[in-house]
């Protein structure tokens, strides 16, 4: 197979895989006309909102900032004045559920730490409208069971952020996978992580969702389970330590070892690190090794693999604007999004999984 054809055969992987890999979870329906674009209510107004989501909703076609929540009135007017937010679509977290009768925010996108996810989705699918939530989904898989039925009985949508599940590269490997392009998967190898320089963040705090397993950690599981296209059925063994037990103490882990099994026997090792920086996935397969470094950044994810380059430009250089465009044609259309709760689900009962692995050190099935 020559250069070109195996680039068109990689650009048709990537253009077709996203139709065929959205799973049928439960669609909703909604009797309100169709809006052009929707309204979102971005609540919590930390990097991530400031520096990427808020800017990244300046370039959506299917939606566009229309609101804040903050518990800071100093952000508050800042953000009012740059992007001319109404003030009467700027809440705290005490005024929160009056957002129920604003007809200018369709959905409310939560960016909190992950121990304020539950609630936080709940107020606002009991506020009548659609849900965005951040990763990790929530701490407990019996959190995000909650948050999943709070959103079914409101008839609202529920989106979990995992932006990769919407880019071209990552739907090029998935196909390689599905349709055994090279044969069946023998195995993968996964890791994701950066060094954290900050010290008090809600990161290194376990009240509040920290450790390197919630955070960077699902990214390692995304990719152990998207580049296996199987679900795990046990953690055979697992590993959570502190280089810095300083900052990172009582045991939260800042650094995570795990070896995942899927059926079959088919092995899955995943690390995970606030100590290094490290993005990479390896798929092994009968006929060879997909290579993905990095496979879950915020742009410029690209491998090779067998059947040539997989490195296709994003339509443009923001992956949360696909990402948030995507989730709200899904609403707009009434289809099921891309990433449900569910998905998010998956993941929490696996970071679970392995975190009794490593304290009980023996193998747990999931």
């Amino acid at each position: 197979m020559n250069f070109i054809t195996r680039r068109n055969t990689l650009k048709s992987i990537a253009l077709g895989a996203g139709a065929s890999l959205i799973s049928p979870f439960n669609v909703f329906s909604s009797s309100k006309p169709r809006k052009d674009k929707l309204g979102v209510a971005l609540v919590g107004l930390g990097y991530y909102s400031t520096d990427l989501l808020a800017p990244a909703l300046e370039k959506t076609e299917n939606c566009y900032l229309a609101g804040i929540v903050t518990g800071t009135p100093t952000k508050a007017a800042v953000w009012k004045a740059k992007y001319k937010i109404p003030e009467e679509n700027i809440y705290n977290y005490d005024t929160f559920d009056a957002i129920a009768g604003n007809q200018d925010i369709d959905v409310i996108y939560i960016v909190l730490p992950p121990s304020m996810h539950k609630e936080y989705v709940i107020r606002a699918a009991k506020a009548g409208k659609h849900v965005w939530c951040e990763k990790p989904m929530a701490m407990t898989v019996e959190e995000c069971q909650a948050m999943i039925d709070a959103c079914n009985e409101a008839n609202v949508s529920l989106s979990i952020g995992y932006r990769c599940q919407h880019e071209p590269n990552t739907h090029a490997f998935q196909k390689i996978i599905s349709e055994q392009s090279l044969g069946s998967v023998l195995g993968v190898d996964c890791a994701a992580g950066y060094r954290e320089s900050r010290t008090d963040h809600w990161k290194q705090k376990r009240e509040m969702g920290g450790g390197v397993i919630y955070d960077m950690g699902v990214y390692s599981i995304q990719g152990a389970r998207l580049g296996s296209g199987m679900e795990p059925v046990a953690v055979n063994s697992a590993k959570v330590w502190a280089e810095r037990p300083e900052i990172y103490k009582d045991g939260l882990g800042e650094i995570v070892e795990a070896e995942l099994e899927f059926p079959g026997g088919v092995i899955g090792t995943i690390k995970t690190s606030f100590a290094e920086n490290i993005n990479y996935l390896n798929i092994t397969c009968e006929e060879g090794m997909i290579e993905m470094a990095p496979f879950s950044a915020y742009s410029g994810n690209k491998g090779k693999s067998p059947l040539g380059e997989i490195n296709f430009p994003f339509p443009q250089p923001m992956e949360q604007v696909w990402q948030m465009d995507n989730d709200a044609r899904s609403i707009q259309e009434g289809i099921p999004q891309a990433v449900p709760g569910e998905e998010g689900l998956r993941d929490i009962r696996i970071v679970q999984a392995i975190l009794e692995s490593a304290e009980k050190g023996q193998k747990v099935l999931i």
